[in-house]
C-alpha cells in the first residue's frame, strides 16, 4: 500500500499519518523523504487527528470545482498529542467569529479537497 493511500485511510479514520525518523524520533509529514538529522529511515505513525486552530484563511471566491463548498476555511491546527501541525478544509466558515483561534478541531475525513476538518 502506498503512503498516500495510508494517509487517506488514516484521515478517514480521524487520524493523521506522520513519519517518525528511526534515528532521532522526529515526526515529519508523510511526504518527507529525509529528516533534519540526515536520515532517510522512517516508520509511519498514525496519530490522533485532534488539535486546536493556529491560523486559517476564509475562502469566499473558490477555485473552479470548489464552488459548492463556499464559504470554507483552510485551517492550520496544532495536533494535540505531538509537536506537529496539520492543515485541512472546514466547511461553513464565513467569518472569523465562526472559528476563533484556539478552537478545538478534529479530522473527519478525506475527499477531493484533501483532509476535511470539523469543530470538536
Amino acid at each position: 500500500m502506498s503512503t498516500k493511500t495510508e494517509f487517506i485511510d488514516a484521515a478517514r479514520q480521524g487520524k493523521v499519518l506522520l513519519r517518525r525518523c528511526v534515528d532521532c524520533g522526529t515526526l515529519r509529514a508523510s511526504t518527507a523523504y529525509f529528516c533534519y538529522c540526515g536520515s532517510s529511515d522512517y516508520v509511519n505513525d498514525a496519530v490522533s487527528g485532534t488539535g486546536i486552530v493556529d491560523t486559517y484563511t476564509i475562502i469566499t471566491v473558490p477555485p473552479t470545482g470548489f464552488e459548492q463548498y463556499t464559504p470554507y476555511a483552510f485551517v492550520v491546527f496544532k495536533l494535540d498529542d505531538v509537536d506537529a501541525r496539520m492543515s485541512g478544509f472546514m466547511a461553513e466558515i464565513a467569518t472569523p467569529a465562526d472559528l476563533p483561534i484556539g478552537s478545538p478541531v478534529h479530522v473527519i475525513g478525506y475527499d477531493e479537497r484533501g483532509v476535511v476538518v470539523a469543530k470538536s
